[in-house]
C-alpha cells in the first residue's frame, strides 16, 4: 500500500467516524441549550481536551512548530505564555465561570456578560456578535487554509478542492449534532494532537541522539541571533520582544469557543478534574511542537515556509505507511478545529441577537443556528481561497482581538460584582477595536502593543465600572435598569 493510499484510507475512516458522531449527537439535541452548551452535562475529559483542542490545532501543530523552526531559541517564550494562560483559565476562571453560568442559566458568554446591564443589554449583545463573527471568519479561514495546504501537498491535488472538501465534512457533523458533536470530535482531535506531540519529537530526539546532541546541532543549524533568548533584539527592545510573546497568554480568558466548555461542565468536581487534564495537555503539546520545530531545523532539508516543516519532518523520519497514518491524523485534527468557532458564531447570531428562549421558538432557533453555521462556513472558505495569509499571524490576530474584547470584562465580572452596562460596552469596544487598529500598523518586536495595550485599557475601564453588591431581590426592574445605565 503506497503513501497516498494509506493517508486517504485513514482520512476517510476518521471522517466517517466524525459524521457518525454527528448523527449520534443529533438524538441528544432537542433545544437551543442542548445545541449550544450540551445541556450543561459535560464531563471533565471532554471539556478539558475539547476546549484545549479548539483553542489550538492548526496554530499549535503547524504554527508553533513553524515558529520554532524559523525563530530558533526565542520561540521558547511562547511555551510559558500558553501554559500560564491555561493555568489562569482552569485554576481561577473555570470554577467561578461554571458556577455563575449555572446560576444565571446563561448559554453563551455574551449572554453572561450582558446579564443585568439594563438598557445596554442589546448594544452589548450586538457588539459581542460583531466581534465574534468578524474574528472567527478569519480564524476559521486559517483552519481551512491549514487543511488545504496539508491536503494539497499530500495528495497532489488543488488547494481549492482541498479546502472545499474539508469544509463540507466539518459542516455536515456540526449541522447535525451541534455542541455534542463538536465537543466529542474535538476531544478525538485533542487526543490525536497529544499523540503527535509525543511521538514526533521523541522520534526526532532519538534520531539525533538525545537533547544534548540536539542542542549542539542547533548551534550549527541556527544563526547566532537565532540561538539567543531574545533573537536579534537586545536591551529594552529585547525585553519588549519577550513581553510581547508572553502577552499571547492574555488572550486565553476571552475566547468564547474555549470558555463555553467551562460553562457546560456539569459540576464543581468535574471542574477540578478538568483542570489537571487541560493544563497537562497544554504542557505536553506546546512543548512537543517546540521541540519538533527545533529537531526539524536540524534533520530535514531547509524549507521556505516554516509551517510546512512538520509535514516534511514526518515524511522523512517515518516509513510511508506510518507517515501516512500520522499525516492523516494531523490533517484530521486541523480540519476539525473550525467546528467550535462555527458553533459559537451561530450562537452569537441566531441566539444572542434574537434572544430566543421559549420552547415554542426552539425549532425555529435551531434552524436559524444551522443556517448561520452554513453561511459562516462559506464566508471562511472564501477568505481561505482568495485572501491567504500565514496561519500563525492570522490566528494570533483573531486571538488578540477576542481576548481584549471579552477577557477583561469577564474577569472583572467574575470578581464578584456586576459591571454597569456602559462600562461593559465601552470595555469591549476599546479592547476589540484597539487590537484591530494596532494590528494595522507595522509591528514592533513581539507585537506587544496589540497584545497588551488594548487588554490593559479594557480591564481598567471594566474595573472602574464595577457596581455595588446587588440589592435584595425586592429591588424593582426599573431601579435596576436606571442603576446599570
Amino acid at each position: 500500500m503506497d503513501y497516498s493510499t494509506t493517508v486517504l484510507i485513514t482520512l476517510i475512516g476518521y471522517k466517517l467516524i466524525l459524521i457518525a458522531i454527528g448523527f449520534w449527537s443529533q438524538k441528544r439535541t432537542k433545544s437551543s441549550e442542548d445545541y449550544f452548551i450540551g445541556g450543561r452535562t459535560l464531563g471533565p475529559w471532554v471539556a478539558a481536551v475539547s476546549s484545549a483542542a479548539s483553542a489550538s490545532s492548526a496554530w499549535t501543530l503547524l504554527g508553533m512548530s513553524g515558529a520554532a523552526y524559523t525563530m530558533g531559541v526565542s520561540a521558547i517564550w511562547i511555551v510559558p505564555a500558553v501554559v500560564l494562560g491555561y493555568c489562569f483559565n482552569w485554576i481561577w476562571l473555570a470554577p467561578r465561570l461554571q458556577k455563575l453560568a449555572a446560576e444565571q442559566q446563561a448559554i453563551t458568554l455574551s449572554e453572561l456578560i450582558a446579564h443585568q446591564t439594563g438598557q445596554w443589554r442589546k448594544p452589548i449583545l450586538y457588539l459581542a456578535t460583531f466581534c465574534i463573527v468578524f474574528s472567527f471568519t478569519f480564524y476559521i479561514a486559517a483552519q481551512f487554509q491549514a487543511a488545504g495546504n496539508t491536503f494539497a501537498s499530500t495528495f497532489d491535488v488543488s488547494m481549492q478542492g482541498s479546502i472545499i472538501t474539508g469544509a463540507i465534512i466539518i459542516l455536515i457533523y456540526t449541522l447535525l449534532g451541534g455542541f455534542w458533536a463538536v465537543s466529542i470530535t474535538d476531544t478525538l482531535q485533542g487526543l490525536l494532537m497529544a499523540c503527535a506531540a509525543v511521538i514526533l519529537p521523541v522520534a526526532g530526539l532519538i534520531t539525533l541522539g538525545g537533547p544534548g546532541e540536539l542542542w549542539q546541532q542547533m548551534s550549527l543549524a541556527f544563526s547566532s541571533e537565532q540561538m539567543r533568548l531574545t533573537g536579534p533584539h537586545s536591551g529594552l527592545v529585547g525585553l519588549a520582544f519577550v513581553i510581547g510573546l508572553l502577552g499571547i497568554g492574555l488572550g486565553n480568558p476571552g475566547q468564547p469557543h474555549v470558555v463555553n466548555r467551562m460553562m457546560a461542565l456539569r459540576d464543581k468536581r468535574a471542574v477540578q478534574q478538568a483542570k489537571v487534564i487541560a493544563i497537562g495537555w497544554s504542557m505536553v503539546v506546546i512543548t512537543g511542537m517546540l521541540t519538533l520545530g527545533w529537531c526539524a531545523k536540524v534533520i530535514i532539508e531547509p524549507v521556505s515556509n516554516g509551517e510546512q516543516a512538520l509535514l516534511d519532518f514526518t515524511n522523512q523520519l517515518f516509513p510511508p505507511v506510518v507517515a501516512g497514518i500520522m499525516i492523516a491524523a494531523i490533517l484530521s485534527a486541523i480540519m476539525s478545529t473550525a467546528d467550535s468557532q462555527l458553533l459559537v458564531s451561530a450562537s452569537a447570531i441566531s441566539y444572542d441577537m434574537k434572544n430566543r428562549h421559549s420552547e415554542e421558538q426552539a425549532a425555529h432557533s435551531l434552524f436559524g443556528s444551522r443556517l448561520t453555521v452554513a453561511i459562516m462556513c462559506v464566508l471562511s472558505v472564501g477568505i481561505a481561497l482568495f485572501a491567504p495569509e500565514d496561519i500563525f499571524s492570522r490566528v494570533l490576530f483573531a486571538w488578540n482581538a477576542l481576548g481584549a474584547a471579552f477577557g477583561p470584562v469577564l474577569i472583572v465580572r467574575l470578581l464578584g460584582k456586576p459591571i454597569s452596562g456602559k462600562a461593559a460596552f465601552t470595555s469591549m469596544f476599546v479592547g476589540f477595536f484597539g487590537a484591530v487598529l494596532l494590528s494595522l500598523f507595522d509591528s514592533p518586536p513581539g507585537d506587544y502593543p496589540e497584545r497588551i495595550i488594548p487588554f490593559v485599557l479594557a480591564f481598567y475601564i471594566a474595573y472602574l465600572g464595577r457596581l455595588p453588591a446587588p440589592e435584595p431581590s425586592g429591588q424593582t426592574n426599573k431601579s435596576r435598569a436606571t442603576e446599570n445605565s
